[in-house]
């Protein structure tokens, strides 16, 4: 009996934390009306490390890269975007920089092992889309904190859509 009980217990656990994870976001909201949702295969790691001299750099360390653009016209869309983003930062994400205005949101948070770097949110709300890019791989954390203080992770999403013929991004 001790054992069905432990084990519905951690089955709990387990399917109520999950829904907090980067897939199970990308799944839950990638058929969702109006939002693009990509994820970049290996192959194509090469045309996105086009994008700069920095992403370079970045992308070189990458083995899984998504986008999600989803669109946060309404006050309550808004708010239920930064509450999802919000509940990957009380996991294990640590926040490096945030900006906050109103209900807009600027958000890059990482995800580290020691002293590497394994995982990068960037998150984006103006209260017209939302959007996240992910990338999941090894990387130095100075170069990540340099980029997320310079921006450098806009002009990289900026340059994504069209390397990717998604045409340019709107309000981003």
């Amino acid at each position: 009996m001790k054992n069905a009980v432990f084990f519905v217990t951690l089955l709990l656990f387990l399917g109520c934390g999950s829904y907090n994870s980067i897939d199970s976001f990308y799944e839950a909201h990638k058929n969702d009306n109006q939002v693009t949702a990509f994820r970049v295969p290996q192959f194509m790691f090469t045309l996105v490390s086009e994008i700069s001299p920095e992403m370079k750099s970045l992308v070189g360390n990458t083995r899984d890269l998504r986008y999600m653009k989803f669109p946060s016209t309404t006050v309550s869309q808004t708010r239920f975007l930064n509450n999802q983003m919000n509940n990957f930062g009380a996991g294990s994400f640590i926040e490096v920089f945030r900006k906050n205005d109103d209900t807009k949101r600027n958000i890059v948070s990482i995800r580290e092992k020691r002293d590497v770097v394994k995982e990068i949110l960037i998150y984006k709300n103006d209260n017209i889309s939302g959007s996240f890019l992910y990338f999941n791989g090894n990387f130095d954390p100075a170069k990540v904190r340099k980029l997320a203080n310079d921006n450098a992770f806009d002009g990289f999403t900026n340059g994504l859509l069209p390397q990717m013929n998604l045409g340019t991004p709107r309000n981003e």
